[in-house]
């Protein structure tokens, strides 16, 4: 069993609150927990905290929770003091150390979940004991020691070429994997024989500075969907919310009280897709207006409305399809959407959802509601699906 360890305290006196400050549709720590459940190579998560705001969050999203004495929770306790509680954790209730540990920092969000699996496959085909993640140092280092500059990296009166230069690395601070031996014996994240994972230096991006949290925001809002993800795979039943979710949450009137909503045709297309790889779709609504009913007829799919007890119904559904929560996604944009969301395996959200659903949402929309989100993620399940399809034809 290889476990994830992610420290994150409440106290921060660069960023304050940075681990639950909301970073492209959720909290900084939940993108670190997803990366560790989507990558395949991690059975569980624990984050070490002492707050009980990151708590909450760490449990939104699956992982569990280490609470940190007071001793290991100021400035100056040391990331190895908060690994090593979290170990002594997991061994008294498992009776043992898991095979590895990875160890993640919650400030390195643009990781992603391949990178935390191609690091543990690396470290294994190295055979080796513990392992960090690094970029390519590029350039011609210099030291300044004693007010002197000294070349580091390179001897000066014989410049090399770019291309000759010496294969140098950098840690990045995103990714360490590790035996728990290493840090049981040598109190270090680092020993016996030592690996390093190549990362590509736009996927570390590390936040120290309150301005980071712009640049961080920006970067991750164009870098787009990570392609083929693994929560999409096994899903089996699509659920909709229908206002803000297959429309765009406006409503207009005419003088006789009549409401008429928009919504997308891409959309539309998205959901005969979907519908064509084997996924059921349904909606399900509080509203009882009659243009739910119409809307559906349209798209050829089931609706349940009126409803006022959603998760009972979603519940009910996946019951009568033989489903667990794992197999179903659901879509949703507003609070009244949170118990399905909690319950579903891949809760969604339209970029324009409220904070709250943002924020426990496993994958956040790039587009709003009715304007093609659910095209966008009816389109990654089939290209999950194809992605998955063709890799089993592959290994056959």
């Amino acid at each position: 069993m290889n476990i994830a360890i992610i420290p994150a305290r409440g106290g921060s006196k660069g960023i304050p609150r940075k681990n639950v400050r909301v970073v492209a549709g959720k909290p900084l720590l939940a993108h670190s927990i997803q990366q560790a459940f989507a990558s395949g190579v991690v059975d569980r998560v624990l984050v070490s905290t002492d707050d009980t705001e990151i708590a909450s969050v760490s449990w939104q999203h699956g992982a569990e929770v280490v609470w940190r004495p007071p001793e290991l929770s100021g400035d100056k306790a040391s990331s190895e003091s908060a690994l090593l509680h979290a170990l002594d954790y997991f061994a008294r209730g498992e009776g043992g150390d898991p095979d590895l540990v990875v160890f993640l920092q919650a400030t390195s969000p643009l990781r992603r979940a391949e990178d935390v699996r191609n690091a543990v496959e690396t470290l294994s085909r190295d055979g080796a004991d513990s392992l960090f993640s690094a970029c390519a140092l590029q350039g011609f280092l210099w030291r300044v020691a004693e007010g002197a500059p000294r070349a580091f990296n390179y001897d000066h009166a014989r410049r090399p070429m770019r291309q000759d230069a010496a294969d140098d690395v950098v840690e990045n601070g995103s990714i360490y994997v590790f035996k728990p031996w290493v840090l049981r014996q040598l109190n270090n994240r680092l020993g016996g024989r030592v690996s390093v994972y190549r990362m590509e230096s736009e996927h570390y991006f590390q936040i120290d500075e309150a301005a980071d949290l712009e640049i961080l925001e920006t970067l991750m809002r164009h870098r787009g969907p990570e392609g083929p993800r693994a929560e999409f795979g096994p899903i089996r039943l699509l659920v909709l919310d229908f206002d803000g979710v297959l429309t765009d949450n406006l409503v207009e009137v005419n003088e006789d009280g009549v409401e008429s909503v928009r919504c997308s045709r891409a959309d539309g297309m998205g959901i005969a897709e979907v519908k064509r790889a084997g996924i059921e779709v349904v909606v399900l609504s509080t509203e009882r207006n009659p243009v739910v009913a119409a809307r559906c007829r349209k798209l050829n799919i089931s609706h349940l409305q009126g409803l006022d007890d959603k998760l009972a119904a979603l519940r009910a559904l996946a019951g009568e399809r033989g489903l667990d929560a794992r197999q179903v996604a659901y879509i949703g944009n507003d609070r009244n959407d949170l118990e399905c969301m909690q319950w579903a395996g891949l809760p969604i959200a339209v970029a324009d959802a409220v904070e709250e659903v943002r924020g426990i949402a496993v994958y956040v929309a790039t587009r709003p509601g009715g304007q093609g989100a659910v095209r966008e993620v009816c389109d990654l399940i089939v290209e999950t699906k194809g992605a998955m399809h063709a890799q089993a034809g592959h290994g056959r």
